[in-house]
């Protein structure tokens, strides 16, 4: 293991933004067992802190891998194309519609029953949003409009929040 290794090295799997969850989630326990600080108590201070170091490198891997994402982020930024989500707001114009339509039913919305409708909406936003990802950085290789698609998302998932505090201040 080479700590400047991409997490996808590290994990040993492909850098694609399909990923198998089940063999990340097994090759996270395997490495942790192998740099777990208890298995080289007796070598010392030094190796424990190196060990620990590990631990902490595998376990920020793992939370870039296992989130979708975190993952097209960082295939992003590993291509050349950064997110930039603090400077770059820029949106198409469809998108940017669809966001105020959203909205507008959120403020809207009298019941429960149309916070459900809405929240289904959102997913299904955010699930065609994802396959688009996979399309864009797996099959095309773009990566700047994959970037696009990911700046989307962070909005749709700030959106959803939005969403769950509405359903939290009506005790759903």
């Amino acid at each position: 293991m080479n700590l400047n290794d991409t997490d996808f090295e590290l994990f040993a799997v492909p850098a694609t933004f399909a990923q198998d969850r089940a063999a990340l989630d097994a090759r996270w326990k395997e490495l942790q067992r192998e740099a777990h600080p208890d298995r080289i108590a007796a070598q010392g201070a030094a190796a424990q802190r190196v060990a620990m170091q590990w631990s902490v490198r595998i376990n920020e891997a793992y939370q870039r891998l296992k989130n979708p994402i975190k993952r097209a982020t960082y295939l992003c930024e590993l291509n050349g194309a950064p997110i930039n989500a603090e400077n770059n707001t820029a949106m198409p114009s469809d998108f940017l519609m669809q966001q105020m339509a959203w909205r507008e039913e959120l403020d809207e919305a009298g019941d429960i029953d149309a916070l459900e409708k809405l929240r289904a909406e959102v997913e299904a936003g955010r699930a065609r949003a994802l396959s688009s990802l996979d399309w864009l950085i797996d099959e095309k290789g773009d990566f700047p409009a994959a970037a696009r698609q990911v700046r989307a998302l962070m909005f749709i998932e700030r959106f959803a929040e939005d969403i769950e505090a509405k359903a939290d201040q009506w005790g759903q």
